[in-house]
């Protein structure tokens, strides 16, 4: 731990950025507030080693709850193997099959600010509930979709599902970080997290063995289909293949909300916390977190468009069959999960946005290739841009946050709100690889997108930024609540 200056202002300890989740979801100033403090003092401050990780006389909720990190994992990657899926079944465009991105996240933003203020209300355990019941209506929706065969059903089902998942997120985070001692919350909340990449490994291999068909139709079969009539079951059994996946994931929801309803959950001390009745509307005009929440915009567009359009990329470019190129959308997820980890370690030494700053650095250059050199170098090169974005999600979070102080729930959910950018995006590079001629051209989004988080992260650590200074003391500090 770096050692703390004798300056007061200097001298403040910081949250943690591994608290803040990478995929959405937030923490709020309330939350953070109703932990107990580590205080520095002339020595060292105690170890979050040296406590329990897991809370005593919790640990079934615990469990239970940590689940949720590896459910919501499995959907989210399967949007990247349904817009593949329903280009054929569906005969759509890259642009119209975006649209799958455009649903998704669209839940997420509707439903932010909502969930935050029914946990409000409610806390954690109703909060888990209303989201795995989102969640299930919307994956047993699929069924009916395919039944009926009319591609805006899917997206109504999946926006239902992701309002869901909104839920879940907003819950489970901020249960996780507080339901044991707030000396081993980093560890706790990293060892949920560690489920998510799972489940979205998962998901991308659910979709790959069980809805790609590896049927694939070159225009003149098409053709040859149609004018005999029999395009029509072809389609139909392509659509069909999606629904036996999201039909076991809402049956798994509702067993799920069976157990979380009979386990008595623990009343956690800021679900007992008066709601401030100040207007947040000063602080969340101020500068640095007006350039946040551009930046995650900005950074989920990238990070979904990038993965939405990677088995289009490798086809156009490698004419590998769809499943070979679903395994390569599966290493870069893998390639995620390490990522988080390595920077979590490398933050030790390394102030946060200066290393943010290196990695979007890193993705320009890796982006860069991918655009310019379509082929199996731009495919390596944009499979490893996976890599380098595993820390930029919290760590924007977290340096949004700064400065906040009682706003900060409303801040996060406006943070949360911000996965709007992976609605936009994916139709975006959609549009733009029809008018193009090129799937690769695409990929020019993302790149714009790293160029801004990189301006942004150097800005932020200049020496002349006041709000760098906690950000340098690292991640391994927590700041005094306000009182």
């Amino acid at each position: 731990m770096p050692p703390v200056s004798s300056d007061p202002d200097s001298a403040r300890i910081h949250a943690p950025l591994s608290l803040l989740h990478s995929t959405p979801g937030f923490l709020t100033s309330e939350r953070l507030q109703a932990m107990p403090i580590l205080h520095e003092t002339s020595t060292t401050a105690r170890r979050s080693d040296s406590v329990p990780l897991f809370p005593g006389g919790a640990l079934l909720p615990f469990f239970l709850v940590t689940a949720l990190f590896f459910l919501w994992g499995v959907p989210s990657s399967l949007n990247d193997v349904l817009i593949r899926q329903f280009m054929k079944s569906f005969a759509l465009s890259r642009l119209q099959a975006g649209f799958v991105q455009s649903a998704f996240y669209m839940g997420y933003f509707l439903m932010a600010l909502p969930a935050a203020w029914f946990m409000q209300r409610r806390g954690y355990k109703a909060g888990c509930l209303l989201g795995l019941g989102l969640f299930s209506t919307g994956a047993l929706l699929f069924l009916p979709a395919a039944i009926v065969g009319r591609y805006a059903f899917f997206l109504a089902a999946l926006l239902i599902l992701a309002a869901g998942l909104a839920c879940l997120e907003t819950a489970s985070n901020s249960f996780i970080a507080l339901c044991g001692a707030p000396e081993s919350s980093e560890r706790r909340l990293n060892f949920a997290q560690a489920f998510n990449p799972l489940g979205a490994i998962t998901g991308v291999l659910v979709g790959v063995v069980f809805i790609f068909s590896g049927v694939e139709l070159s225009p003149a079969r098409i053709r040859y289909l149609q004018q005999t009539h029999t395009y029509a079951a072809y389609a139909h059994f392509e659509t069909m293949r999606v629904v036996r996946p999201y039909l076991a994931l809402g049956l798994f929801a509702i067993l799920w909300a069976i157990l979380l309803a009979k386990t008595k959950f623990p009343v956690l001390a800021d679900e007992q916390r008066p709601a401030s009745g100040a207007s947040p509307a000063g602080s969340l005009r101020q500068r640095p977190f007006v350039l946040a929440v551009l930046a995650q915009f900005l950074y989920v567009g990238a990070q979904v468009g990038t993965w939405s359009f990677f088995i289009q990329y490798i086809q156009a470019y490698t004419h590998q069959p769809e499943k070979i190129a679903g395994y390569f959308l599966t290493g870069t997820l893998i390639a995620f999960g390490p990522g988080g980890f390595f920077s979590a370690w490398l933050m030790r030494f390394v102030q946060p946005a200066r290393l943010m700053g290196l990695y979007a650095a890193a993705n320009v250059a890796l982006v860069a290739v991918g655009v310019a050199a379509p082929g199996w170098t731009g495919l390596w090169a944009i499979f490893l841009s996976s890599f380098f974005m595993s820390l930029m999600f919290p760590t924007i979070f977290a340096m949004g946050l700064r400065g906040l102080g009682d706003h900060a729930k409303t801040g996060g959910a406006i943070l949360v709100m911000t996965v709007l950018g992976g609605a936009i995006f994916t139709p975006v590079m959609g549009w733009i690889s029809i008018e193009a001629a090129s799937v690769a051209a695409s990929y020019i989004i993302p790149l714009l997108a790293y160029l801004y988080i990189a301006g942004y992260s150097f800005a932020w650590q200049s020496p002349g930024n006041p709000e760098a200074a906690g950000l340098a003391a690292g991640p391994n500090n927590a700041e005094p609540a306000s009182n």
